[in-house]
């Protein structure tokens, strides 16, 4: 969705009500509701919306308020983790919980097993009783406590087990398919006119969710690649004509491959799926390298090259696309090249997905999880529904769940970004 018809109706999130009971943190430093950040920070942008008399985008500023909607002494919670394991799940679930105990006195949270399955009773998995004993040093864990799954499930089941357990908050963790199921409970829950707050936190390890800046576990994913880039690396000097091939998260955007790449300037071909590129081209060019400089190391991106190979028809319970796999095609054809034209090579092949997803989460993400956990407790508290904990500009955001999901972030072939990568690399601006 371009930003040109884009209003502030888009950037509102929605609110159960009036806030009426006073908050039980003391000595804070409380935001208001009027409290907006810009989403442009370009002064360009800004001035053409003021010269078109069109007020500038702005989302609400996150946080703690002096007022809030539920009744801290009454209320129950709910946690669910849904999609792929990511770094910093479990730092999530802790503070979360002990958001709500600490600085709310909530009592009963609980936590729903195996993502939405856990909020539908056929499946018979039992709620967990989340408590600060229990989640005190869950964080030191890769994975979740709770569990994951994908797969669509009826909202309308999702939001009567809501309701039998008195969930006055649901907080969802996952990518962009927890976050639209997520929309869609609220909407059921609007349908049913019942007061119960949805608020989710975006769980991506590709860093691909529109409208925010950046996604936990992200960070702790390219620092787990470059271990793989290096070894690579390693490899390849270590042999006559060597060649390390890495290939790494990323359907649909290739964040982790560009990061991974400028963060190790040992790696001279980055392959996303936002920048096409042929074989021929690539193999011609490594071919050249391969001669003048005897080695060399590359990251591709799980989606990338996708229109190289027979597209597949099948799809997983989430209902995404099952990917070709791009790393077993290269390996192959770039063996097979060198194979052709009488060049001995060697080439090391890594796939280290599962490795860097298992991983727990760095102090950075760790951190940042704790603050993306309370603000979605704040939020939650506060009544806001629907939308999403984000971080924009370097500040803690709500995020409508339909602005967040309205398309998928991907990098720019014609940006900054793709360019430094280019400049990294030294790769051909095309292949």
């Amino acid at each position: 969705m371009s930003s040109k018809h884009l209003t502030m109706k888009d950037f509102e999130a929605e609110c159960l009500g009036e806030n009426l009971y006073p908050s039980p943190m003391q000595s804070l430093c409380f935001c208001d509701s009027y409290e907006r950040l810009l989403y442009h920070s370009s002064l360009d942008e800004i001035q053409q919306r003021v010269v078109n008399n069109v007020e500038p985008l702005s989302f609400e500023v996150a946080g703690p308020r002096q007022k809030i909607f539920f009744d801290p002494s009454s209320i129950s919670c709910g946690i669910v983790t849904c999609g792929g394991l990511c770094p910093g799940t479990n730092d999530v679930i802790r503070a979360i919980v002990m958001s709500l105990h600490h600085h709310y006195g909530v009592q009963n949270i609980y936590g729903f097993r195996y993502g939405y399955e856990g909020l539908v009773s056929q499946y018979g998995h039992e709620p967990l009783k989340l408590t600060t004993e229990l989640v005190s040093r869950i964080g030191e864990s890769g994975g979740t406590i709770l569990g994951s799954s994908r797969g669509h499930q009826d909202p309308a089941e999702m939001v009567s087990t809501l309701s039998e357990l008195g969930i006055g908050i649901l907080f969802t963790i996952g990518g962009d398919g927890t976050l639209r199921g997520a929309a869609k409970i609220a909407e059921e829950i609007d349908r049913q006119g019942k007061s119960i707050s949805v608020i989710g936190i975006p769980k991506t390890i590709d860093n691909d969710i529109s409208y925010l800046q950046t996604t936990f576990g992200f960070e702790t994913a390219v620092s787990e690649a470059r271990r793989s880039t290096y070894a690579a690396h390693t490899e390849a000097i270590g042999a006559r004509n060597g060649i390390g091939l890495v290939k790494l998260m990323g359907r649909d955007s290739g964040f982790i491959a560009a990061y991974t790449a400028m963060a190790d300037c040992q790696v001279n071909y980055c392959l996303i799926p936002e920048a096409p590129f042929t074989l021929p081209g690539l193999l011609a060019d490594l071919e050249k390298r391969i001669r003048q400089r005897g080695h060399a190391v590359i990251v591709v991106a799980e989606g990338a090259g996708q229109e190289l190979m027979t597209a597949s028809n099948q799809v997983d319970p989430s209902g995404n696309k099952k990917l070709s796999d791009i790393g077993v095609l290269l390996k192959e054809k770039i063996i097979a090249h060198f194979s052709e034209i009488g060049v001995e090579m060697t080439l090391k092949y890594i796939d280290p997905s599962y490795t860097i997803r298992s991983q727990p989460a760095n102090p950075h993400d760790t951190t940042f999880c704790l603050s993306l956990g309370h603000n979605a407790v704040h939020a939650g508290m506060a009544g806001r529904t629907n939308m999403v904990v984000g971080f924009w500009n370097h500040q803690f955001v709500h995020v409508p769940i339909k602005l967040a999901t309205s398309s998928r972030k991907k990098i720019d072939p014609t940006g900054r970004l793709w360019s430094s990568v280019i400049s990294s690399t030294g790769q051909p601006a095309k292949l």
